[in-house]
């Protein structure tokens, strides 16, 4: 095995059988295959294959120290069977995989010199920052390719988890309140103004307004971003209203029922239907409280999916996107191998 930029180019008898059967690596000629570091570590590990020399792997963490994390994820990804080219090797193929994805994966039967892959994959340590447009602008052009965005975190202990990033467009079946019903609403008077900025409004029996407010036994409680939205849309000042207001309304357009999520971690839960006919099936957290990490995205997305929820992040690009890093079907969580 000799070494090459980049990676390694390997002339062992194998060579042939570590493409076409598992995708290894990328053919330089017949007898010829080049590895990433990444590559060289698992063909150690699982395929039989020596490393190029007793110094390799020393040498190999001074010149790449998240060696160990990309070899895991890799290991995580192929024991159970999945093809995985990374991107590296690519060219040539014409994926037309996006610029940040780190590899792309074909199931067990399937391979890349004959189908298209399912999915495009990047990887993250959990300390790393969560920047969620770049998630964002990623899982918009996987989607349109009709991938699976897949991600899949490593923490301090060689632990991998795996997420997929989906682009949610939450809807709802209740009446979307028009500008008259906003009107009609504020025209109201007896309001009165409590502690927390929330208004209440009594004995309003005739309230048509399911998913605007919450109900009292003496009248009706209007949230605060509520409350603030109604006046300045009446008012046409759409400009003057808050990240929480705007968020707030572009739920209620989409026939949602935003409540408080104080109790999941969120800004708000959000009903589809009747509070009485079903639970609230979203959480959606405000942008200046969401995640900073990935180690705290892991958790508000785990947290969340215990409780038979998503929890949304809405991202304003020309309008209201929502983004969702969620656990994917159990059979397909990569997971280590090897518990170490």
């Amino acid at each position: 095995m000799n070494s090459d930029r980049g990676g390694w180019e390997y002339r062992g008898s194998a060579s042939n059988r570590l493409w076409h059967k598992s995708a290894l690596g990328k053919i330089i000629s017949e007898d010829c295959l080049h590895l990433t570091d990444a590559e060289v570590i698992f063909c150690h590990e699982h395929r039989n294959i020596d490393l190029p020399h007793e110094e390799w792997m020393t040498q190999c963490l001074k010149r790449n120290p998240t060696i160990l994390d990309e070899y895991t994820i890799l290991e995580s990804l192929r024991k159970p069977g999945n093809k995985i080219m990374i991107t590296v090797h690519s060219e040539g193929f014409n994926l037309n995989e996006e610029r940040e994805t780190w590899a792309l994966r074909w199931p067990s039967d399937a391979h890349p010199r004959d189908s298209k892959p399912i999915s495009e994959i990047r990887w993250f340590h959990s300390s790393e920052r969560l920047d969620i447009e770049d998630l964002l602008n990623w899982a918009t052009g996987v989607r349109n390719k009709k991938r699976i965005a897949e991600v899949l975190i490593i923490d301090n202990e060689l632990s991998v988890v795996t997420y997929h990033i989906e682009i949610v467009e939450p809807k709802g079946n209740l009446d979307i309140p028009t500008i008259e019903d906003y009107m009609n609403i504020s025209n109201i008077e007896g309001k009165i103004k409590l502690s927390n900025g929330n208004v209440f409004i009594p004995n309003n029996e005739n309230w048509k307004h399911e998913n605007i407010g919450i109900p009292h036994t003496h009248g009706r409680i209007i949230d605060e971003d509520i409350e603030k939205m109604i006046k300045n849309k009446i008012n046409g000042r759409d400009i003057e209203m808050s990240i929480s207001e705007k968020i707030v309304f572009d739920l209620l357009e989409r026939g949602l029922h935003p409540r408080p999520g104080f109790k999941y971690g969120s800004k708000w839960r959000c009903y589809e239907t009747s509070i009485e006919e079903d639970h609230a099936p979203w959480l959606v957290v405000h942008p200046d409280n969401g995640p900073e990490n990935w180690e705290e995205a892991c958790l508000i997305s785990r947290l969340a999916s215990g409780v038979n929820k998503k929890w949304l992040f809405p991202i304003m690009d020309e309008k209201w996107h929502y983004l969702s890093i969620i656990r994917p079907p159990t059979d397909s969580r990569w997971n280590n191998p090897i518990r170490r």
